[in-house]
């Protein structure tokens, strides 16, 4: 049975509907970065996402050429993420979707190597005669978070944003922002068979206690 990251780690990906503090190590991410408003038809956020995938799914499906990666286990897709951020302001502001810089991630398993993502890389371009320049292997430590689960739309992710300021502020802890650490999105839900106000979508924050 193929390795499924969101049921193996409930606790980064199916946080319950209420604010909670989690612990995040460091993971390893096939990325993406890029300027402007995610909903523009042909625009750079739905390159990166075709860009995303043209990877995930070369390393995914290793399996089945001549490459062999050490360590490989057959594994279930890890959900799409972005890393989202605006110059000059702390978290985001929802409506000014045109300044948004974006980091789109897809979680790499831990044993694929950046030798193993530069072969994904060469065999893309090779098969698909496209550019795969912009891709990027990163490495991120989040670190200590505040995270909760949003169901609906995305424009109406501040009233779920409310709550976890809420709840940092009763416990005494509060927002961590930095060029390090940015709001981060987990999209459980397919945009294209899913109704809006069904969408899935896990909002992560960084924190600290309060000095």
């Amino acid at each position: 049975m193929a390795f499924d990251y969101k049921k193996e780690y409930k606790e980064f990906y199916m946080p319950k509907n209420k604010p909670e503090i989690v612990h995040v190590p460091e993971m390893n991410f096939i990325a993406v970065r890029g300027t402007g408003n995610p909903n523009e038809e042909g625009g750079a956020y739905k390159e990166a996402i075709g860009l995303l995938y043209g990877i995930a799914f070369t390393i995914k499906m290793s399996k089945k050429g001549s490459h062999e990666i050490e360590g490989y286990f057959d594994y279930v897709m890890p959900p799409l993420e972005g890393f989202w951020y605006q110059e000059g302001i702390e978290g985001i502001d929802y409506t000014k979707k045109a300044d948004f810089h974006w980091i789109s991630v897809i979680r790499l398993p831990d044993f694929v190597t950046k030798e193993d993502f530069d072969w994904a890389i060469a065999e893309a371009e090779k098969k698909k005669k496209a550019d795969f320049s912009k891709v990027e292997f990163l490495t991120i430590t989040e670190g200590m978070c505040v995270q909760c689960m949003h169901i609906g739309p995305f424009d109406d992710e501040p009233e779920t944003v409310e709550k976890m300021d809420q709840f940092l502020e009763e416990n005494g802890y509060e927002n961590d922002f930095s060029q390090e650490r940015l709001h981060h999105e987990i999209y459980l839900s397919d945009a294209r068979r899913v109704a809006p106000e069904k969408w899935k979508t896990v909002i992560r924050h960084p924190i600290r206690k309060k000095q």
